[in-house]
């Protein structure tokens, strides 16, 4: 899949923990790096406690703070980028698609109709990539919803456990789904009993899958690479990674050509 290299870039990364934790420093660089308009937007109701100190991406003068305006603030103060953050969870269409919705820039140039010979100024808008970085299946199932109704969309989802994961790069173009998102490869994952993070208990949230910062920072290795490729090289053929922290691998499965039939 082609991408252009002078597109305006706006980013949506949903949760700031363990994984989107790591993944913002190392993403704020890379957009840093480009020479074009960015924005990226940093979504978390979570506040910064002392348990995640052990593999989160914060330190004891983070406590009690929010975790989006944490990570948002430090970073983008560093970087001087366009930063906005969002400390509340993300759980209802509307708002994602609100989030998401891409910006119109001008070109410069201007286009002219072909019947009428009226001028008028060329716009292009964002090119827009939605982060999955959530510990449920409840917003994975939201962005899922989202991605399948728009136009166009990179959605890059990240899972994992305590020493495997996933992460998968959906791409929808003109209305078509061009990469299976998480929710196609793993329709599992839409349990009718799922719960958003609003709705689970105090009790039930310090119960929730165990995981490691050797497992966290592979799959922000993994996600930060996919956007490279994008942004920078300006293709990507990765549809899904899995890597294992025990063997320190991580493999990629690119998207298989269609191979015509012979006459």
């Amino acid at each position: 899949m082609i991408f252009s290299k002078i597109r305006p870039v706006k980013i949506v990364m949903i949760g700031a923990g363990g994984t989107g934790g790591h993944i913002a420093p190392h993403l704020y660089r890379l957009l840093y790096a480009l020479e074009r308009p960015v924005q990226f937007v940093i979504c978390d109701g979570d506040i910064v406690e002392e348990k995640n100190l052990v593999r989160q991406n914060f330190t004891k003068a983070d406590l009690g703070l929010n975790k989006a305006r944490v990570v948002a603030e430090r970073y983008s103060n560093v970087f001087g980028l366009e930063t906005s953050y969002v400390p509340d969870f993300i759980e209802n269409a509307e708002k994602l698609e609100e989030l998401i919705a891409p910006r119109s820039w001008r070109t410069g140039r201007f286009v002219t109709d072909p019947k009428t010979y009226v001028q008028t100024p060329e716009t292009i808008s964002d090119l827009v990539i939605l982060i999955g970085a959530v510990d449920n299946n409840r917003s994975r199932q939201l962005c899922h919803e989202v991605f399948l109704r728009t136009k166009e969309l990179v959605y890059i989802d990240s899972g994992n456990g305590e020493y495997t994961g996933q992460v998968v790069c959906g791409i929808r173009r003109g209305g078509k789904t061009i990469y299976k998102p998480v929710g196609a490869l793993y329709p599992d994952m839409a349990q009718p009993d799922d719960l958003f993070p609003s709705e689970v208990s105090c009790a039930d949230a310090s119960l929730s899958a165990p995981q490691t910062i050797a497992a966290n920072l592979m799959a922000a290795t993994a996600v930060v690479t996919i956007i490279y490729n994008i942004l920078v090289v300006g293709s990507s053929t990765v549809q899904q990674a899995t890597f294992s922290t025990k063997t320190v691998n991580i493999r990629a499965y690119q998207k298989q050509k269609k191979r015509r039939k012979a006459a």
